[in-house]
């Protein structure tokens, strides 16, 4: 089982790969694009978005624990983004279609190269286990719902 869980993480990672090295204006619309790298007059480390809450259950608080303790330092509180450092992750960008689940754990595993942001490349994340993502994705894509993205 380890054998298959690790040949389907490889072969997700090289994918992304793949898709992180094609220029931006060839996987975004221009619209997105735009949107993705307005410079902002908000002050470094503000919020880049507003997020609407909800309640949360099972797996989504645990996901939420888990990203205030690695993400939400650059991600922002409820993964509104701060400006200057890092996107928000309650945008279209990150919506499931775009960016699937196992994107976020390829990208807290290996790091991404900056590819919608002008914020730098992401780093690997220490100290997260698969599940722990898993539960970080639940939480993340309920703030998507309740905020429109889908």
């Amino acid at each position: 089982m380890n054998k298959i869980v690790l040949a389907a993480i490889a072969l997700s990672a090289l994918l992304v790969a793949g898709y992180v090295a094609i220029p931006l204006g060839q996987k975004s619309s221009p619209d997105a694009q735009a949107t993705a790298t307005r410079p902002s007059s908000a002050p470094v480390g503000a919020p880049m978005v507003e997020v609407k809450t909800v309640e949360l259950s099972g797996d989504e608080v645990l996901g939420e624990t888990a990203f205030n303790a690695k993400c939400a330092e650059c991600h922002g509180e409820t993964g509104a983004g701060r400006n200057g450092m890092a996107p928000p992750l309650i945008h279209k960008i990150y919506e499931p279609g775009h960016h699937g689940d196992q994107s976020f754990l390829i990208a807290t595993q290996i790091g991404v190269r900056a590819h919608h942001w002008p914020f730098g490349d992401m780093p690997p994340i220490d100290g997260l286990t698969v599940s722990d993502v898993a539960n970080i994705v639940a939480y993340i894509r309920a703030l998507q719902r309740a905020n429109g993205i889908e």
